[in-house]
C-alpha cells in the first residue's frame, strides 16, 4: 500500500492530500529515508513524521485497505 494512503487509513494524518504534501516536502521518513507519496509500506516498517518540533515514530504492524475507527490502533504502534 502507498504510504500516503496508509497514513490516511490509519488516521495518523486526516487527509490523503495532506499526507501526500508531507511526503513531498520530506517530512515523512520510511525506515530512515525520505519517502515519496507512492512508497510501499509493509509490516515491520518504521515511519517517522516531523510536524513542527516533535518527530513521531510508528512501527507498522499490519496493512489493511479499510478499517473501522475503533480498530485503527491494531495497525501500528507508536514508538
Amino acid at each position: 500500500m502507498r504510504i500516503d494512503k496508509y497514513l490516511k487509513v490509519t488516521r495518523i494524518i486526516k487527509r490523503r492530500t495532506v499526507a501526500n504534501e508531507a511526503c513531498g516536502q520530506g517530512r515523512v521518513l520510511l525506515n530512515g529515508k525520505p519517502a515519496k507519496p507512492g512508497a510501499a509500506v509493509s509490516a515491520g516498517d518504521v515511519i517517522e513524521i516531523v510536524f513542527g518540533d516533535t518527530p513521531r515514530r510508528y512501527r507498522v504492524k499490519e496493512v489493511a485497505d479499510h478499517v473501522p475507527k475503533g480498530d485503527v490502533k491494531n495497525l501500528y504502534e507508536e514508538l
